[in-house]
């Protein structure tokens, strides 16, 4: 039985910011820059958060399935690095948002950006095992900054989005390739958000580590597949992309275990085989668990397949988890996901001046984890909210009592 992606969706926010003014802004290095590969980033206002997000992702999904297709969804999991409570987990909020049936299994996982990739296996598992062969699962990657992380390089490619993805055996995007997996994990100090109100780690020993579970993990991966040639068995590599440069480096890392391959061959095999599925990530930024997602959509968006092809996919998180896995594109992917219109979401979104941005970023700390009591004033950014959130049914942060938080529709 085939198991996989029967739909895909992403919110990719509804205002963005340009990553150039950025450092400009914070007399950042220029010649940086270049490494990020980014445009632009997207930015949520202080009334969205993971909950938010992941609903907003997740509903023109559930909206298109009848009420005895949506009565099919047993199992809700929703990877994130942003959960806003030691106990109850966002899967919760996002099920009663959605109006799913409470004859459901719901829960939250957390591996950093690898927190997408655990929802989406243990997602697989439950659909194969189960002997109600029309079972459904709901997977959701959302994650939301807890704090700009002001005048360092990771502020720039700071994103906020979500993608949800619905699981079953009808995998209309994706058929994943069963027990063809490859891990590598080890404990390791590299990202972190020790409070509410913290992101910290050691850059360089992220990118590190990234490199290094790359190999690991692809090696494990061909141990258990028969015949793997990374020049010619994938059509397309999705990676996760918290940059669109670190991507580039993953890749060509990869690469120079060809040995006839020249940098001039790494070049053109990037652009043909992992460039489309960067573009989303250049002009949203880094979405944690949910960018090796956003790629994916990337790719269906600007990839080219006209019939079943196989993809090869790197999830990692800090900390750190690795995930080499492949799956089998359908010819029908490509429609299905197109027709949602992520494309022309991103060109609409309002594009916000520096003083905005900072003020923006000063009160998206009343959303984090932790807070009692808020009545959100949005008299600072209503005319953002008017024009890019009334009247689009999208949901929003409406106030927290007593640490429980009320959302509407708008």
């Amino acid at each position: 039985m085939d198991v996989g992606i029967e739909s895909i969706n992403c919110y990719v926010g509804r205002v963005s910011m340009v990553v150039e003014d950025i450092f400009q802004a914070r007399a950042l290095d220029f010649e940086r820059m270049s490494n990020l590969m980014m445009d632009k980033k997207s930015v949520n206002l202080p009334i969205e958060d993971p909950v938010s997000n992941g609903v907003n992702a997740a509903k023109p999904l559930i909206d298109e399935l009848s009420e005895n297709e949506k009565s099919k969804i047993e199992l809700v999991i929703v990877g994130t690095e942003s959960g806003l409570d030691f106990g109850k987990p966002i899967s919760t909020y996002i099920a009663d948002y959605l109006g799913l049936s409470k004859r459901c299994r719901s829960f939250e996982v957390k591996h950093a950006c690898y927190g997408g990739t655990a929802a989406l296996q243990m997602a697989a598992a439950f659909v194969r095992s189960c002997p109600r062969k029309d079972v459904k699962a709901l997977v959701i990657a959302a994650d939301a900054s807890s704090v700009v992380a002001r005048n360092t390089y990771w502020e720039p490619s700071q994103g906020a989005g979500a993608v949800a993805m619905i699981v079953g055996n009808e995998p209309d995007i994706l058929a994943l390739d069963h027990g063809a997996n490859g891990y590598h994990s080890f404990e390791v100090m590299d990202t972190l958000r020790p409070r509410a109100d913290l992101e910290a780690g050691d850059s360089d020993l992220s990118i590190l580590s990234y490199m290094s579970c790359l190999k690991a993990s692809f090696e494990h991966y061909c141990e258990l597949v028969d015949q793997v040639n990374v020049e010619t068995f994938f059509k397309y590599l999705v990676l996760h992309t918290p940059f669109a440069g670190m991507t580039k480096s993953a890749h060509k890392r990869l690469m120079k275990g060809v040995p006839h391959y020249s940098n001039a061959e790494i070049e053109v095999d990037f652009n043909q085989r992992i460039e489309p599925s960067i573009r989303f990530c250049q002009t949203v930024g880094n979405i944690y668990s949910a960018s090796l997602y956003l790629a994916l959509c990337s790719l269906l968006e600007y990839g080219d397949v006209r019939k079943a092809e196989r993809i090869g996919l790197f999830s990692y998180g800090s900390g750190c988890a690795s995930e080499f896995y492949s799956g089998i594109l359908q010819p029908s992917s490509q429609e299905k996901f197109r027709r949602l219109g992520i494309s022309s979401a991103l060109d609409e979104r309002w594009a916000l001046e520096w003083d905005d941005y900072e003020n923006i970023s000063d009160q998206s700390m009343q959303r984090i984890a932790g807070i009692q009591d808020l009545t959100p004033d949005i008299s600072d950014y209503r005319q953002i909210f008017e024009n890019k959130f009334m009247g689009h049914g999208l949901l929003v942060l409406n106030k927290i009592d007593n640490f429980h938080r009320e959302y509407r529709f708008v």
